[in-house]
């Protein structure tokens, strides 16, 4: 006999439907399972074998087929486990097959029949939504499928359950969430900007950065908070709308990361891989493709700590990321990709020693040295990192200093502006961020930092005045092109903070300021 399930794969980062066809006849037992299925898919006849048998069915003694359509695609993963086995059982007859080929079905199962938790729900359920199928999960997917189906799903712990709820025997109450809820409920950051003190500079450089996303790295010695700095970052972008949250959580789906019972990522994403990771952990890749770090920080930040330690040839993979947004990956039978608009931070050492610009310690290291190690960052991506700031160690004074209040105009006591909060900045950068939203409305642009050559000649027109002072500033640093780009667009979202329609000599002078790592500083 002839049984039919439906289940779903995902590719790249978007869900297709897979037809899950069971044959049962007569000949020597035996299961085998067809349609470019991988190791754990081949696998699935042992699971499922004693599964059935553990949930109180009999396992028909027969030759069972079993194919995964489209059989040109390759189906990868446990989540084909459950609608196998309601096959074999819709098959054997314990299931009527009508009603389940009205089902969408996903789940893996235990040897005990226990129903398991699969990765990419998400992406499955987003990609099929338009199909009206009733959706069978696993219980601790059932949040993560309800957020975005437009069915009814419902949450199953084990294939005996399962089985009862098709055939009408018990009723299992539909989940259902409400999206926004389920936004604001994990949108919140333990941490925050007023933990930093001193730096005022530093977190000036950062609210610019933010406010037009522009890439920025931070130099200093050791333990003067480039890091602590840099995990802030989130703090002060502008919150994650529902769209931008359902992307990123199907990245983290897909890869295994969505914590349990988890409907959505709420906060902006922020990777920190380690400085030994490859080009595919950093870009993605592999015989199956997968997200690398770049497109887990897809609307959030890329932390890239002790930059020079990095692989160069890794590195070197990033430039085309940050250029587009966007991550291809091509092999022989297609490409697939992978977004990954992201804000590039990094952080590294004035020198191998650390201690080339602290201001007691003394330097060990060699004018060669210093340059030797510098060098390990290519030009091409140092253009591409739009300000560079110098992180100075923190003095006495500061690290002692408490936060001091003054009354608002509400009666309300308020931090003074040296140890402003995230929420504080982040007002600041909303604002920023709907003029250049209002400005770039005609195109595909969202923020200053991925301004084209035409739009920069358009929205940054200088005065004389400021005029002599980039010529003066590129003649002495000998800036490329591109980094005079990067200058123009750092001083166009310095005046969108000022709410200044021109840019004037104020805004330049102060963008040219992040440029420290183009100065020949090595006497």
């Amino acid at each position: 006999m002839l049984a039919k399930a439906f289940s779903a794969g995902v590719l790249g980062i978007d869900g297709y439907l897979i037809e899950i066809e069971v044959d049962v006849a007569n000949g020597l037992p035996q299961i085998s399972i067809v349609g470019l299925p991988d190791t754990t898919v081949k696998e699935a006849k042992d699971r499922v074998r004693s599964a059935i048998k553990n949930s109180g069915f009999s396992f028909p003694v027969k030759r069972i087929t079993i194919n995964l359509a489209p059989a040109d695609t390759k189906k990868e993963g446990s989540a084909y486990d459950l609608p196998i086995a309601l096959g074999i059982l819709a098959a054997n007859e314990k299931i009527s097959p009508d009603i389940l080929r009205d089902n969408l079905i996903l789940g893996e199962l235990s040897l005990d029949g226990t129903v398991k938790a699969v990765n990419g729900i998400i992406s499955m359920i987003i990609g099929l939504r338009e199909l009206k199928r009733k959706i069978i999960v696993p219980a601790d997917n059932a949040q993560e499928a309800a957020i975005v189906s437009n069915s009814a799903v419902y949450p199953v712990k084990s294939l005996s359950e399962a089985a009862a709820f098709l055939n009408g025997e018990i009723e299992i109450i539909p989940q259902k969430i409400q999206a926004s809820n389920e936004l604001k409920k994990y949108s919140f950051y333990e941490i925050d900007m007023a933990d930093v003190k001193g730096q005022l500079f530093a977190k000036r450089a950062l609210e610019v950065a933010v406010a037009g996303n522009h890439n920025i790295i931070l130099v200093g010695p050791p333990g003067s908070g480039k890091t602590m700095l840099a995990k802030r970052i989130p703090t002060i972008i502008p919150e994650l709308t529902f769209d931008e949250a359902l992307e990123t959580t199907k990245l983290y789906s897909i890869s295994g990361l969505l914590p349990k019972k988890q409907a959505l990522i709420g906060t902006r994403p922020f990777r920190s891989p380690h400085h030994t990771a490859s080009n595919i952990a950093l870009v993605g890749g592999g015989s199956n493709p997968k997200p690398g770090e770049v497109s887990l920080a897809h609307h959030g930040v890329l932390f890239l700590d002790e930059l020079p330690e990095f692989n160069r040839s890794a590195l070197e993979s990033l430039r085309q990321p940050l250029e587009d947004g966007m991550v291809t990956v091509s092999r022989a039978s297609r490409s697939i990709t992978f977004p990954a608009r992201v804000m590039l931070a990094a952080a590294m050492n004035p020198c191998p020693c650390g201690f080339f610009t602290h201001p007691t310690k003394a330097c060990r290291c060699t004018p060669h040295k210093i340059e030797q190690y510098r060098s390990k960052i290519s030009g091409p991506l140092l253009d591409r990192i739009d300000i560079h700031i110098e992180v100075p160690p923190v003095n006495y004074k500061d690290l002692t200093d408490e936060p001091s209040f003054v009354a608002g105009g509400d009666g309300e006591r308020r931090e003074t502006p040296g140890r402003e909060t995230s929420h504080d900045i982040r007002k600041r950068v909303n604002k920023a961020r709907s003029i250049q939203l209002k400005r770039f409305k005609k195109s595909k642009v969202f923020a200053n930092a991925h301004m084209p050559h035409s739009q920069i000649k358009k929205h940054c027109a200088l005065d004389e005045e400021s005029k002599k002072l980039l010529k003066m500033a590129i003649d002495e640093l000998g800036l490329s092109a591109r980094a005079y780009d990067k200058i123009l667009k750092v001083a166009r979202t310095i005046a969108d903070l000022a709410e200044c329609e021109n840019i004037n000599s104020e805004h330049i002078s102060e963008a040219i300021q992040y440029r420290s790592l183009d100065r020949n500083i090595i006497n």
